[in-house]
């Protein structure tokens, strides 16, 4: 993690200090492959995008070589020419399209550097004549779109309520606006900064698919019309166009498919994540606007700016609160508790073993809040107890959850020791100091 530089002197050293902050691409949390100085960002699988050149050159190549430059003089007036400008035109039209939809930021929603303020409070303690409270976030939040409740969650990794029809891309680690789904043939997230674009790649290939059909199918129709034969001697005659008829022909199947499934969700409105986990044709959709409207939204409306700056320098503020280690006494959502997200698609855990860091983190701040409630009173009850010894405990916890080599039981013994470190800590508490010596000597 990026730790800033301590501020510089006048003069040469701070406009140095200035010049040594990294940009924001060199210090990004997300699992995003950033290129030319953080001008283009990719998805983790940047390597696919290769692959799908390949997939999509390959047969063009193969069409002009074998197929177009023959069907050039079969035409009157020249006309034959246009059969190979045409794929070309296509092919590069197509690949412009996929470098816009992977290449760019698809929405994503700038990170938290703390949780925010809570709402709620759980539970109360009485100390001292006061009324300490320990916070805990809702896990999940209601706000109206059109008319219409919908339920928003916390993400615990960004450290924000997502806006509506956001999620959490678990591949690319980021919270993408629109999030309609992660293609994997395109390395890229598909959300509101692009979804314009993978449509318009999708149908393109299409196009490209039934047009390196069709005049394959030509050419063999001109070879059996001008050598008097059978279809299937005609085909015996040129290889080429029996390997890109076959090809085009599975081919068709996957991309046209896509493409007619998106046209149905543009024309109501949804993503494919909501198509498959909100199912609208049993509930209202507050997203639909009519079908004209709906494609205008897709295709005329202005594209947002990106949230993110991923050339700026990153300031000292920045860093400082990158660096600084969160001890309020709030609680996550998903504190104490199993839960599994479906966004990030992962399946439900037990409390005993903690999905991420964040989890720790939580449990952390949790019980550093605890420690701040009850800090005057447990130095009065035993000044060699310290702070710092009980948190070098629970790293050790954390520490033997976190190693990847720990076995089950490991796990369970970790978490059971830091449970009876704040089983006790709730013992001095209902004892008034009495075991607080106890816990010093651990």
């Amino acid at each position: 993690m990026y730790v800033p530089p301590l501020p510089g002197g006048a003069g040469g050293r701070g406009e140095a200090a200035a010049c040594e902050q990294p940009r924001v691409y060199q210090v990004w949390r997300g699992s995003n492959e950033f290129f030319l100085q953080g001008r283009f960002i990719f998805g983790p699988d940047v390597r696919s995008v290769f692959l799908t050149m390949f997939l999509i050159v390959a047969p063009v190549v193969t069409f002009c070589v074998f197929v177009a430059r023959h069907l050039m003089y079969q035409f009157p007036d020249h006309w034959g020419i246009s059969v190979m400008v045409v794929a070309v035109v296509l092919t590069i039209y197509d690949l412009i399209l996929l470098l816009l939809t992977s290449g760019r930021d698809p929405g994503i929603i700038p990170r938290n550097s703390h949780p925010p303020e809570p709402e709620a409070t759980d539970g109360n303690s009485d100390i001292g004549g006061q009324t300490p409270q320990q916070f805990r976030l809702p896990r999940t939040k209601e706000v109206v779109v059109n008319g219409i409740s919908v339920r928003v969650k916390y993400c615990d990794t960004c450290m924000l309520y997502r806006p509506p029809r956001c999620s959490h891309c678990s591949i690319c680690n980021n919270c993408v606006e629109r999030f309609d789904h992660h293609c994997p043939w395109v390395g890229q997230c598909i959300g509101l900064r692009n979804y314009r674009f993978f449509y318009m790649f999708v149908f393109s290939t299409t196009l490209i698919c039934l047009y390196v059909f069709a005049f394959s199918w030509v050419y063999v129709i001109k070879i059996r019309d001008a050598e008097h034969l059978t279809i299937w001697k005609a085909l015996l005659k040129t290889p080429a166009s029996i390997v890109l008829i076959i090809y085009c022909f599975l081919c068709v199947w996957f991309v046209g498919g896509l493409s007619v499934f998106h046209f149905y969700l543009m024309s109501t409105n949804q993503t494919t994540y909501e198509n498959f986990r909100y199912r609208y044709d049993r509930r209202a959709n507050p997203y639909n606007r009519g079908i004209l409207n709906n494609f205008l939204e897709i295709f005329c409306s202005a594209i947002p700016p990106s949230k993110n700056n991923f050339r700026a320098r990153v300031t000292v503020e920045q860093g400082l609160q990158q660096s600084h280690v969160q001890s309020r006494g709030f609680m996550s959502p998903n504190m104490g508790k199993p839960a599994g997200d479906l966004e990030m698609g992962r399946k439900p855990v037990a409390w005993d073993e903690p999905r991420t860091a964040a989890d720790i983190r939580d449990l952390e701040a949790g019980l550093g809040g605890m420690l701040d409630e009850k800090e005057g009173r447990i130095a009065h009850a035993s000044p060699d107890l310290s702070r710092d010894g009980f948190q070098g405990e629970l790293m050790e916890g954390r520490a033997g959850m976190h190693s990847r080599d720990s076995s089950w039981a490991h796990r369970t013994e970790t978490s059971e020791s830091v449970d009876s470190v704040a089983q006790q800590m709730a013992t001095a508490q209902a004892n008034g100091g009495g075991h607080v010596a106890t816990i010093a000597t651990r």
